[in-house]
């Protein structure tokens, strides 16, 4: 593995954290390694990995000299996190934080990862679509968000870190971060009750990354594979970085790259970066 710098403290120290829904690591291998080669961050968290975690392709990774913690299933889901050098108290689920009287059957599904990197920690998600507004899938969605609440409360009330908590949240805040707000109501992503369970995540001390730096609308990180949604920029944005308010006061930048959409065979969402 490639030598690595010495771990500082984050007030002298400056990071990047990058969140990207890749649907699939295995598809999207040599597009993550690529760019990684060109953006060297010191965290990449991934979504929808959709791999078990004897089948991950840790290899091309670890010889970038990156330390991988992963949670996944099979063809579903999945997590995980990069680090340029190792993570302290890495933990996956919801369990192992809140407990199993709270959890039920959120932990089947592997969409939360959290460990402590230079000082911050950052918690990497995959919120669930929901499918379709009244579903049984969107409710889940909605308890979900609950216990995701119960969980980050939980972390803030035992740490001293700065948390970062960033991923795929499956909800387009405000009509701006849509390309066309109309009939929202009715849409998965950005009906009145996801979007009031975000807020409610919020009020515990989070506070939205990119907006510090860019209040316009236009800016998306996901574009659907059908009708020509990138080629239209027919976006939303649902991919986030939220923190606690000494770290949002240490970012200096948080942008959408918007180049690995542009290849040939793409994840439908790309990366987003913050930087401290």
């Amino acid at each position: 593995m490639a030598s690595q710098p010495t771990i500082k403290n984050i007030n002298t120290y400056f990071m990047k954290v990058a969140s990207w829904n890749v649907n699939s690591i295995r598809t999207r291998q040599s597009q993550v390694i690529d760019w990684l080669k060109n953006n060297p961050v010191e965290v990449l968290c991934l979504q929808e990995t959709k791999v078990i975690d004897q089948d991950f392709p840790r290899l091309p990774f670890e010889e970038l000299g990156y330390h991988l913690y992963i949670f996944g299933q099979k063809a579903y889901n999945g997590v995980a996190i990069f680090s340029q050098q190792p993570m302290e108290d890495v933990t996956m689920g919801f369990t192992s934080i809140v407990g199993e009287s709270l959890t039920q059957e959120f932990d089947e599904q592997k969409r939360v990862i959290t460990g402590i990197f230079q000082g911050v920690r950052i918690v990497n998600l995959y919120v669930p679509n929901g499918s379709e507004v009244g579903s049984e899938k969107y409710h889940y969605k909605l308890r979900w968000f609950k216990v995701l609440k119960e969980y980050l409360k939980k972390i803030l009330e035992e740490s001293t870190q700065e948390l970062c908590v960033c991923g795929d949240f499956n909800v387009a805040l405000e009509d701006k971060d849509i390309y066309d707000s109309k009939r929202k109501e009715n849409h998965i992503m950005a009906s009145p009750l996801e979007r009031e369970a975000l807020r409610d995540i919020l009020t515990i001390g989070l506070k939205d990354g990119f907006r510090k730096f860019n209040d316009e609308g236009g800016h998306f990180s996901w574009w659907d594979y059908r009708t020509g949604g990138f080629e239209r920029n027919r976006g939303w944005r649902i991919d986030h970085h939220y923190l606690t308010d000494k770290l949002y006061e240490k970012a200096i930048s948080c942008i959408i790259d918007i180049a690995p959409r542009k290849l040939i065979k793409p994840s439908d969402h790309t990366p987003v970066i913050v930087e401290f």
